[in-house]
């Protein structure tokens, strides 16, 4: 039988660096397509729909929605099934599986900061998948917009990416100008800071129509439908989001469920969900090409194929890069464990991080020699920082050790992960600047000058060394600098990277803290506690000025006694304390600290609490 072909469905994923416009534009196309009412009270960036994202203003779970375009540019009615991913390297797996959704892809460039490491992340998935690309330039209207320089970076980094084994015609793209926020679209490119000169997107659906190819299929193949995503409803529980490859897929239907460990089992299809606007609507049947959610089959993970019963073709597992960081996560193991969170204990956990790997393909869970204590293991910082901030609120009481890379051997030599690190900073700061990754063990790869002010750094920084250096650098740059990461390669071990020179004050013994005691040892560095606060034996309550750590009593009060001096009566000045957030923490600790995070607050604290026990502990390794 000849290949068919669906002309009214087109799969695209949005990709981009983080902050370039991908959910803002998904918005625009959600008004523009008529999927809201005028009147219609709807949020901006509509696709966050999580607390968390909303919060931080990033997108993290890759979502997909359904536009029915009814315009000039197509004769039919047309559904562009879209995948909005996140931006952040932290969370490549999700963009992984976006595009084992689609058929082609809308790369966004910023107008004025061009192609940064994600770009060349998210473009070399797209061009190993051998997908279609229409590369869309937006914010044109931003005052120091460079449109024709970053038009050029792009076709650069095109050239850089693609080999042999790619498709010839893959630098053939079209390119858009865009303006998301003013859902304005256009094929001429306008002047720096300029709008484009289309009222509205019609130029970027027609591109996208004409580009994006549409659905194949042969009508001879059985049904084939690969699980890309996982959803849960409080009424259907576990939802499997698939792409159908080949045949039909019905409600009420029996499908062969072909699993991971190369089994087969019956299934039956209990609901079938598509995509309509924000809304999944109840739908009978589905064909090739359709992403629709199926759910009555609790077990099912990603990577699987729902098939036909009499002839089941399993299609082939999918896979993500490997982690390249990894932190401990246990159960409260503080004095004031059970105070404010509900979740403690062992068993609670472990169902919660099991949970977690099921719709979270990046990550890895390890069992360490302690059974209430877990390796995790992801793609950055910020993914399990995310992973912790959610159990936090969902009423766990954690202890969460320092981020450590994850480690290979290759060749019977220790390696490690190297990011590929871009920073743009004004110049004069360009100094400090390469002094600070001098210490991580950083080597410069290109500098470039704009002429604007600002320089671009490129480097190659060992992973270990990218640990708590965001802080650090956004206070060395007074909060103007911008750094992206992302994961290049495995190097040989660079040998010891010191990070932070100062020690830690601790505290000595339980009790409430007073202004008295905080008065006097605010001279030794500085505080992260405040009167009337309670700590606990080898609790971290400040930040040493020298380079050893200190125990302090944090704790101790005035002597009262009947003599008056002229000066008693005199307010103490205390400097106000460093809080600091889940992330500030978790890059503040050493080897031997770790964080203790509740639902209401997050405390630092040493690993060995008892003063003589840490000494001990400390000879040991020395000798």
């Amino acid at each position: 039988m000849p290949i068919q072909k669906r002309t009214d469905i087109r799969n695209v994923a949005i990709i981009a660096h983080v902050d370039h416009g991908k959910t803002t534009l998904v918005d625009a196309m959600l008004w523009q397509s008529g999927a809201f009412r005028a009147n219609q009270d709807v949020n901006d960036r509509v696709m966050d729909s999580m607390d968390l994202e909303r919060e931080k203003g990033i997108t993290i779970l890759a979502k997909n929605t359904a536009i029915r375009y009814t315009g000039p540019a197509s004769a039919q009615p047309v559904t562009l099934n879209i995948v909005d991913t996140p931006g952040h390297a932290d969370f490549g797996g999700e963009v992984e599986r976006g595009l084992e959704m689609v058929d082609g892809v809308l790369l966004l460039v910023d107008a004025s900061e061009g192609p940064l490491p994600q770009t060349r992340f998210v473009l070399r998935k797209a061009l190993a998948k051998h997908l279609p690309i229409v590369v869309v330039v937006n914010k044109v209207d931003r005052s120091d917009a460079r449109i024709a320089e970053v038009v050029d970076e792009t076709y650069e980094l095109f050239m850089d990416l693609i080999d042999d084994s790619h498709r010839h015609d893959a630098i053939d793209f079209p390119v858009v100008y865009a303006s998301a926020r003013a859902g304005r679209a256009s094929m001429s490119r306008p002047a720096d800071g300029g709008m484009p000169d289309s009222e509205d997107l019609q130029p970027l659906f027609k591109t996208l129509l004409d580009t994006i190819p549409c659905p194949q299929y042969d009508d001879a193949m059985p049904l084939q439908a690969h699980v890309t995503n996982l959803d849960a409803s409080p009424y259907l529980g576990r939802l499997a989001l698939c792409r159908v490859h080949s045949g039909t897929i019905a409600k009420g239907q029996q499908v062969a469920w072909c699993r991971q460990d190369g089994s087969i089992e019956r299934a039956k299809v209990v609901e079938l969900l598509m995509a309509e606007a924000l809304e999944r609507v109840s739908v009978d049947s589905a064909g090739p090409g359709d992403i629709v959610a199926v759910a009555g089959i609790e077990e099912i993970t990603i990577g699987e194929t729902l098939a036909d019963p009499e002839d089941p073709r399993p299609l082939p597992v999918i896979t993500v890069d490997e982690p390249s960081l990894s932190m401990t996560i246990g159960t409260n193991t503080s004095p004031l464990v059970g105070q404010s969170g509900k979740k403690l204990t062992a068993r609670l956990l472990k169902n919660r991080l099991d949970a977690e790997l099921i719709g979270n393909v990046s990550l890895r869970v390890v069992d360490t020699e302690r059974p209430d204590t877990w390796e995790v293991q992801g793609r950055g910082e910020l993914q399990l920082a995310v992973l912790v901030e959610l159990m936090r609120r969902e009423g766990f009481e954690l202890t969460v050790g320092k981020p450590q890379v994850v480690t290979k051997t290759i060749d019977g030599k220790l390696h490690e992960p190297v990011e590929r690190l871009t920073v743009d900073v004004p110049e004069e700061y360009v100094g400090t600047v390469t002094q600070l990754l001098g210490s991580r063990k950083g080597r410069m790869e290109q500098m470039i000058n704009h002429g604007t002010g600002w320089v671009r750094l490129e480097y190659l920084v060992p992973a270990r060394g990218l640990i708590g250096f965001r802080t650090e650098f956004l206070t060395e740059t007074r909060g103007t600098g911008l750094l992206h990461h992302v994961f290049e390669k495995y190097e040989p071990w660079f040998g010891e990277i010191r990070t932070r020179p100062n020690g830690s004050l601790v505290a000595d013994r339980r009790g409430k803290v007073t202004s008295y005691a905080l008065f006097n040892l605010q001279e030794r560095g500085a505080l992260f506690v405040e009167p009337g606060v309670e700590v606990y034996e080898g609790m971290i309550i400040g930040e040493n000025a020298r380079s050893e750590d200190m125990d302090v009593n944090p704790t101790k009060e005035r002597k009262v006694t009947n003599m008056r001096s002229a000066t008693s009566e005199e307010l103490e000045r205390l400097i106000p304390p460093r809080h600091m957030s889940l992330e500030q923490a978790l890059e503040f600790c050493r080897e031997d600290e770790c964080v203790e995070v509740t639902p209401t607050g997050v405390r630092m604290r040493k690993v060995i609490l008892e003063a003589t026990e840490r000494v001990k502990s400390a000879r040991k390794q020395k000798s």
